[in-house]
């Protein structure tokens, strides 16, 4: 009996056991995001996917002919999977996780883990009662430049961090913002905010700014106060002619500056994997590498590899018992809180209180 993610899971894995891992789900999240590093991770059998699509399933036989095509979450258990990944809309993410829960298959529920806290807080709560593991997919943790953050201030190369400014802007003026996704305060905002939270520590105020219809946003700023003193200025949209620096992080003796995105979605959007690529997978191109500033002239500052091909091995092993959840569901728990109060805040014009 092992610990990972705040449950207790039985196992009766050896060290050299793979885990056998389904997927649910083969839109673009799944086909693109999920499917490729399933496939490439060791110590995974990539068994199949639950999709009742016929297109979706033509899909699957071209891309992972190794793999098959299921009709139900029971049917997936009954083939004999320990885990499985869920990418479906957003919306479908809270009941599909319990129904895998109530199977004791081990689970990985794509962003955003769920459509609000509440939701989510069941979830995590079902999975510690059934004591099956939990993780949710915040692959951007595994970013080559927020990883390259990370060690520029675990280095002191920035001082103090005072601002942490983080953005996912886009071009797509004629993008309706995507139900699935849940909007982009949830698209990009779950990234925004668990790297943030992640980074700097929990939030104690959330202000909020959001345009687009309804809840499908497409343009979104949150501004968070850390216990820690640090101010966190997140922005996501898809309307912006001119994105703004990917980080700008300003600490007391310096300020990294970088620029784009990481290269990993792009990658796979290719139909390259870490498969194929080795260890050539998340490498950035010099042109690309961040600058850290001390006044008016900057230094490249080589990027960290981008490794979002850990994430699926890290998980297999927590599976067996050999390690904690890549991701914390309470890690996501207090993100979605925070998103919870970003509504809020939009809504009303006014900070809110953590």
């Amino acid at each position: 009996m092992g610990s990972a993610g705040g449950g207790w899971v039985c196992n009766s894995f050896g060290m050299s056991d793979v885990v056998r891992f389904g997927l649910v789900g083969y839109g673009f999240g799944g086909r693109v995001f999920h499917a490729p590093l399933l496939a490439s991770a060791e110590n995974v059998e990539f068994v199949g996917v639950v999709t009742n699509a016929a297109e979706r399933r033509q899909e699957l036989a071209t891309d992972q002919p190794g793999a098959a095509a299921f009709g139900s979450l029971a049917e997936l258990a009954t083939a004999g999977v320990q885990a499985v990944a869920i990418s479906t809309p957003a919306a479908t993410h809270a009941a599909l996780a319990e129904e895998a829960i109530s199977l004791g298959l081990a689970v990985v529920v794509d962003k955003p883990f769920t459509m609000e806290a509440a939701s989510a807080r069941a979830v995590a709560t079902a999975a510690k009662d059934a004591g099956v593991l939990l993780s949710v997919y915040q692959n951007r943790r595994w970013d080559s430049d927020f990883r390259t953050v990370r060690r520029l201030i675990d280095d002191g190369q920035l001082g103090s961090v005072r601002r942490f400014e983080s953005r996912f802007e886009r071009w797509a003026p004629d993008r309706r913002p995507g139900a699935a996704g849940g909007g982009t305060l949830l698209d990009f905002g779950s990234h925004l905010v668990d790297q943030a939270l992640l980074l700097n520590g929990p939030a104690t105020r959330v202000y909020a700014e959001m345009r687009g219809a309804g809840e499908l946003d497409d343009d979104v700023f949150v501004a968070l106060h850390h216990v820690n003193g640090v101010e966190s200025h997140l922005s996501g949209s898809w309307r912006q002619a001119a994105p703004g620096p990917r980080f700008r992080v300003t600490g007391t003796t310096g300020t990294y500056i970088v620029d784009g995105v990481d290269s990993q979605e792009a990658v796979l959007k290719s139909g390259k994997s870490p498969a194929g690529l080795g260890d050539r997978w998340g490498t950035e191109p010099e042109h690309t590498w961040g600058r850290l500033y001390r006044g008016a002239t900057g230094a490249p500052v080589p990027s960290e590899r981008g490794r979002w091909d850990l994430f699926y091995p890290a998980f297999a092993a927590a599976v067996r018992g050999e390690g904690p959840a890549p991701v914390d569901p309470a890690d996501s728990l207090r993100a979605m809180t925070v998103l919870d109060a970003a509504r809020v805040s939009a809504r009303t014009g006014e900070a809110v209180r953590l």
